[in-house]
């Protein structure tokens, strides 16, 4: 594989390009005062919860964030790792890979992170970005599939930072990389990965693949939300890439919250009808989440986990999320390098093919 980035007659090296991976974010401890802090400002987005503030607001600060910031810190502190909260370390850790790839192949490109809920804020790290000298940002979801209660308001961050600058940066951004051939073949490749070390399921014995999305709720798909669609989508490429027959492998949709219908079916009460009708063995894979979190650690290792196994299955396997895997970022540098195109960043000639 490799990626170029064209370079226009007259070069322009001087304006520098950044590229700023954007992930949901994390509380900064597994407190529920830390907690309570994030969730405010999540279930505050009024693209997340669509319900009028006037309505919301008191609910959520009466009833909601007393208890659940209790619980969830319980929950936190169950997965926190030594250096941190998951999805902040995994992200790091991409970024690390992901400069040290670039820059390997002569992609002098700044890169960082930033979180839209919680710290680094969005705001805060594009002004970061522009006095380190960038001039140029690329905005890069690490949501493969669009949503509005995710990408776009990630978006809306970004442009409202850029309304309280004067002299403001260049903007592009990523929408959605659901279909995209490189990230396909990392997701096939992780799985693959996993079931050389681990085994493979006797699917001729009826062991299951899972493929476990993030939910939202139903109404955004009658709304035209594309969300639903992309995430089927993604599912059939993968599908097909494993070489998988029909009925080996169920999507489903995880991390449901309230009581409004969400997207169907459910990951939990499916796991625990395969466990009381004789699956033997369930695998489950996130394939909307590029990093490990509360949602897939604790969710789906704990407690969808325990669904499965006291309805009667035997043998459980949550396959890790993307990380830092190898292949994922090669997938990350070649979708960047595309949408570069025009921006011109090297400052010499290609290092070589990326494998």
């Amino acid at each position: 594989m490799r990626f170029d980035l064209e370079l226009p007659s007259q070069p322009a090296t001087s304006r520098r390009v950044a590229v700023l991976l954007i992930n949901l974010g994390t509380p900064d401890a597994p407190t529920p005062r830390a907690v309570r802090r994030y969730l405010a400002q999540f279930l505050s987005d009024p693209r997340v919860v669509e319900i009028p503030a006037l309505v919301w607001q008191p609910i959520l600060r009466g009833l909601i964030l007393p208890w659940r910031a209790r619980t969830s810190a319980r929950k936190y502190a169950a997965v926190w790792m030594p250096e941190g909260s998951p999805l902040r370390v995994h992200t790091e850790k991409q970024v690390e890979a992901l400069r040290a790839l670039l820059h390997a192949n002569d992609y002098p490109v700044i890169v960082d992170y930033a979180m839209r809920y919680g710290t680094p804020g969005i705001g805060a790290m594009l002004n970061q970005l522009k006095l380190a000298g960038a001039e140029r940002v690329l905005l890069m979801p690490m949501y493969p599939q669009y949503s509005s209660s995710t990408t776009a308001t990630a978006f809306d961050a970004a442009f409202a930072a850029l309304k309280r600058m004067r002299n403001q940066l260049e903007i592009r951004t990523v929408r959605h990389y659901a279909d995209h051939p490189a990230y396909i073949g990392a997701l096939a490749d992780q799985v693959r990965q996993y079931w050389a070390a681990h085994g493979r399921p006797n699917f001729a014995a009826g062991d299951k693949l899972i493929l476990s999305f993030h939910g939202v709720p139903k109404r955004t798909l009658d709304a035209g939300d594309p969300y639903h669609d992309q995430c089927r989508q993604t599912a059939a490429l993968l599908i097909a890439a494993l070489a998988l027959a029909p009925g080996e492998c169920l999507v489903t949709f995880q991390s449901r919250f309230g009581r409004a219908e969400w997207l169907q079916p459910y990951t939990a009460p499916t796991l625990h009808e395969l466990g009381a009708a004789g699956v033997r063995r369930a695998d489950v894979f996130c394939p909307g989440f590029t990093a490990d979190c509360l949602e897939t650690i604790e969710e789906i290792g704990l407690e969808v986990r325990d669904e499965f196994l006291q309805a009667g299955g035997k043998e459980f396997h949550r396959v890790p999320c993307l990380n830092a895997a190898p292949a994922w970022i090669a997938a990350l540098a070649e979708i960047i390098a595309q949408q570069l195109q025009g921006w011109p960043a090297r400052v010499s000639a290609p290092a070589g093919a990326l494998a």
